[in-house]
């Protein structure tokens, strides 16, 4: 039985991380994967390609990470969307500076493509599962 990919958008400034990201969870088969490399873009992305995931970057220029997830939350496409931090400074302020901000997670950079492919099925499969109680 085959099952719908999930949809992941990767918002990051570096273009590099986020060829890398999505390589990564493209080999799986189970993910579509969108990028963005700027916060006005992400926005427009996140209400077009509706994802059921987003990994959002702390550091980018204009708007960073805080601020957009801030936005998606308060817009209803994306407002209950699961939204993971990148943070390239591990610890506990970063962390507890997105958990304020609407995150529902975070995953220090760089990442181990194991760690990345466990994040995304942490919230993922979770997605899986409820959508196989709605066909049942």
């Amino acid at each position: 039985m085959s099952h719908a990919k999930k949809r992941i958008l990767v918002v990051d400034d570096e273009p590099t991380i986020t060829r890398l990201l999505k390589l990564n969870l493209e080999q799986t088969g189970d993910y579509e994967v969108a990028t963005e490399n700027d916060s006005q873009a992400a926005l427009a992305t996140a209400k077009e390609f509706r994802p059921d995931l987003i990994l959002l970057d702390v550091m980018m220029p204009k708007m960073d990470g805080y601020e957009l997830c801030d936005v998606l939350r308060q817009n209803a496409p994306t407002a209950q969307t699961p939204t993971v931090l990148l943070a390239s400074k591990a610890g506990l302020l970063p962390n507890f500076k997105g958990m304020m901000s609407g995150f529902n997670d975070a995953l220090s950079k760089p990442m181990s493509p194991l760690a990345l492919r466990e994040m995304v099925g942490k919230y993922c499969s979770l997605l899986i599962e409820v959508d196989a109680l709605e066909v049942a």
